[in-house]
């Protein structure tokens, strides 16, 4: 392609709006333009990416026998009512009404619409089982957008759903979609890890989340530094270390004011709500709650932390009152409590005969130097971008939504769904945060938007360009997509440019075009690594040049 005949509408300056690096450069690069907080549109540049990404996505999604299908961006209010989700999902979902008072969800996901589409249809274990995926628009209306493409409002994204028989084929689905998800982040070029995960709104059990490494991220892995343990912070195990308890129990007492104690000892309390229940959570003060975690020990959909402070309801209780022990107090006899609505300290606490506890329980965040709860070695922190997550709904939807089937034996059963995202243009923005220099972009080879950029340093010069023209077409019949820098613009544009757009190769036909020799050389190693070569060879530099980059 000819640059002076593309879109790339290259700036100079970085927008003042932008803070991401991938922001920054796409930006910067011609990639997209950002037409209102949180939505961009991909211009020709991006567009090219975008459509490698989801070229990987359908060669993987096809490879384990998923078939591609499209649904629509408007989902009908009722589905979501079926579901249950229209009031649960939260101010997120995008809702809008039609002249005829009808209302309508702007898909957010598509659990809702695909059941109801297999229903009518899915209805005997000999169709199943059964996979289907898009690649489609989705729309989240976020209270605040930032990282450009990382927390849009409109967004890319690869859904889908597989249906079954049994948990043992939905296992298998699982897996399979687990390692395809492996294949297309490997593929990409991206460094990232499979972590355990939270399934939210979504519902379900078992997920995976798969969190491409960055300093970016919104999310927090914790990750064995010997093993190949991870999880998301919210779902990381922590080992059971029971508090050994002292010689001796003393009787529990009251002191005025605020008594100073070591750390370890001292007791906090968390105050939730669910949406039947009032929850009180106990566990040592130098430790964070994990609601996360609250919210699963009770089986429920919605925990929300409650302003309570007094302690006089866990030492007087109320039958309505839930009361939990993170499991790190299992054992202690000498635990210390400062009651601010009273202005008194508690001491000498011993959780299991003075706090009323109906349970103990893995409650709390895990933290860095924790034992790896696999065992081997301890846990450590790193940043991750979301770009990929795998669910186990089982028969959330099916139940609620009424999609139903026979066994063998005749016998009419829920279908059990299994779903499974990737968010393609966060795959995009994944890549920029980790292949960038100072100057620019540094595409890996699989989703370059072009192979090659070939700079023609002055198209005045008849010479170069008539080169630059055979180059341009040798190398494009060779099979490399191939940008073609023809503008009439001066050289220190032109290279900034290059540098901004990252192409993996450059070829640069300058001032020894007459001699049949130009500059070779990889984007990554900058100017500096360019080579003279002559004309003749260049189709072979080109082609080990390629074969040596990622």
């Amino acid at each position: 392609m000819r640059q002076s005949q593309m879109l790339i509408p290259t700036l100079k300056e970085v927008p003042a709006d932008a803070e991401s690096a991938s922001h920054q450069l796409l930006l910067r690069g011609g990639f997209i333009r950002q037409n209102a907080a949180g939505i961009y549109s991909y211009l020709p540049l991006g567009y090219k990416v975008i459509k490698k990404i989801e070229t990987i996505i359908r060669e993987e999604m096809d490879r384990i026998g998923s078939q591609e299908l499209l649904m629509p961006a408007m989902q009908p209010a009722e589905l979501w009512h079926e579901s249950g989700r229209w009031d649960v999902y939260g101010p997120e979902l995008m809702r809008l009404k039609d002249r005829h008072g009808r209302f309508f969800a702007m898909g957010a996901t598509g659990e809702e619409l695909v059941t109801s589409l297999v229903r009518d249809t899915l209805n005997t274990y000999k169709k199943l089982p059964m996979s289907v995926y898009q690649i489609q628009t989705k729309y989240r209306d976020e209270k605040r957008p930032r990282f450009g493409l990382l927390r849009g409002r409109e967004f890319i994204m690869k859904d889908a759903y597989t249906f079954h028989a049994t948990e043992e084929s939905l296992d298998d689905a699982y897996w399979k979609m687990f390692n395809a998800y492996k294949n297309v982040f490997e593929r990409c070029g991206l460094k990232f890890r499979a972590v355990l995960a939270d399934s939210g709104a979504m519902g379900g059990k078992d997920t995976h989340e798969f969190q491409a490494l960055a300093e970016i991220g919104e999310d927090t892995i914790a990750y064995s530094d010997q093993s190949d343990f991870a999880a998301n912070l919210e779902m990381a195990p922590v080992i059971s270390r029971e508090t050994l308890a002292s010689s001796e129990t003393l009787p529990l007492e009251k002191k005025s004011g605020k008594v100073a104690e070591s750390d370890d000892r001292l007791i906090t309390a968390c105050w939730f709500k669910t949406r039947t229940d009032t929850v009180l959570v106990f566990l040592k003060a130098v430790d964070e709650v994990n609601d996360v975690k609250v919210k699963n020990l009770l089986g429920t959909d919605l925990v929300e932390p409650l302003e309570r402070e007094s302690l006089l309801d866990a030492l007087h209780p109320d039958d309505k009152i839930l009361i939990f022990a993170d499991q790190g107090l299992k054992g202690q006899k000498d635990g210390v409590f400062y009651n601010t609505a009273e202005d008194l300290t508690y001491i000498n606490i011993d959780p299991e005969r003075d706090l009323h506890i109906s349970q103990f329980a893995d409650l709390r965040f895990v933290k860095e130097g924790d034992p790896s709860p696999d065992g081997n070695g301890t846990i450590k922190f790193a940043k991750g971008i979301e770009v990929g997550q795998v669910f186990k709904l089982g028969t959330k939807y099916s139940e609620t939504m009424g999609a139903l089937f026979l066994d063998e034996e005749g016998k009419t059963k829920p279908l059990i769904m299994g779903c499974y995202g990737i968010g393609v243009s966060r795959t995009l923005s994944a890549i920029c945060e980790q292949y960038h220099d100072e100057k620019g972009l540094i595409w890996p080879k699989s989703l370059a938007p072009f192979d090659i950029h070939l700079i023609t340093v002055n198209p005045k010069n008849d010479e170069q360009l008539t080169l630059s023209e055979k180059l341009y077409s040798d190398l494009s019949d060779l099979g490399f997509e191939v940008l073609w820098d023809d503008r009439r613009e001066r050289p220190g544009v032109k290279f900034a440019d290059s540098e901004l757009i990252g192409c993996p190769v450059q070829v640069v036909v300058g001032k020894k075009a007459p001699e049949s020799i130009v500059e070779v050389g990889a984007r990554k190693e900058q100017a500096e690594g360019r080579k003279e070569v002559a004309v003749e060879t260049l189709s072979q530099v080109v082609t080990d040049l390629m074969a040596e980059l990622n």
